[in-house]
């Protein structure tokens, strides 16, 4: 079959998935505020759809527009964010929150470059914000993407071959020429989520898989417990270590403290070591 032909046949396919059985509810496709497309693309970095909705319209319902976010305390702010991971993030969020109502307005910007000024706003998030706020026509790789083009035009490769999204990237581009930026993207994110429900399993095949780490006994299910913990006020670290029993306490409170999450309360009493004090959310 000739590339053209292929092309459209592949076109034709993602479409008619998406028509069919699209995931036209989730409530960051029925928007086209910036601000809420930026809140949904930082909440779905590493996390699936069914545990970000609920928590993005928390979210939204707390910090309804962008400078309400910026002028939260981030103990509010990681409180809603409690139950994502990645805590990082919701930080990040607040500060990004908090640059663009100093320096653009209040507003999210549509350049690439100025969105990657960003805290916390890698090159995939900039560019799904001016596909998906702005219908601007860039091109998104991400994992249900990568799939759908793995499978459909990569099928014949050798099985251990890694494939580079900058060899996908020609592909990509040419079948996307003449397509709705926001809708196509959808559609082949929809379509490579299918094929994997479907049975088919080639992110190991993408040269950028990596595989998530277990969660449980982590040191992020370490850092989780540790900010729950303080959302009911300062604690000591002794009061910390009774609560939540783990080796890797005071590694994950040090990793906390250079993310700039938590901070330590110093007592004001004369004689008293350095490390005496209270830990409370930054």
């Amino acid at each position: 079959m000739q590339k053209k032909a292929y092309t459209a046949r592949f076109r034709s396919e993602v479409r008619k998935y998406w028509k069919e059985n699209g995931r036209h509810d989730l409530p960051w496709r029925k928007t086209k505020d910036p601000y809420r497309t930026l809140v949904s693309e930082v909440m779905l970095q590493q996390t699936q759809v069914p545990r970000v909705i609920e928590k993005y319209k928390e979210f939204l319902k707390k910090f309804p527009t962008l400078r309400a976010l910026a002028k939260a305390p981030l103990s509010d702010v990681l409180k809603v964010w409690s139950g994502l991971g990645y805590n990082r993030r919701g930080k990040y969020l607040h500060d990004a929150a908090k640059q663009m109502s100093l320096f653009y307005n209040g507003r999210v910007p549509i350049g690439y470059d100025d969105l990657r000024k960003l805290p916390g706003v890698g090159d995939y998030t900039a560019r799904a914000v001016r596909v998906f706020a702005y219908n601007e026509p860039d091109i998104l790789i991400e994992t249900n993407i990568r799939a759908a083009y793995i499978h459909y035009f990569y099928s014949n490769i050798l099985q251990n071959t890694a494939i580079a999204d900058a060899a996908l990237l020609p592909v990509v581009t040419k079948v996307a020429e003449g397509q709705d930026p926001r809708k196509w993207h959808w559609a082949l994110m929809d379509y490579g989520a299918y094929l994997k429900r479907s049975g088919v399993r080639n992110n190991s095949r993408s040269a950028h898989y990596t595989k998530q780490s277990k969660f449980e006994g982590s040191l992020r299910q370490v850092r989780g417990a540790i900010l729950r913990a303080l959302h009911s006020g300062q604690k000591t670290e002794r009061e910390l270590m009774m609560e939540i029993r783990s080796p890797s306490l005071r590694k994950a409170l040090a990793g906390l403290v250079r993310d700039g999450l938590i901070v330590k309360v110093r007592p004001r009493r004369i004689g008293l070591g350095p490390k005496k004090g209270k830990w409370r959310i930054a």
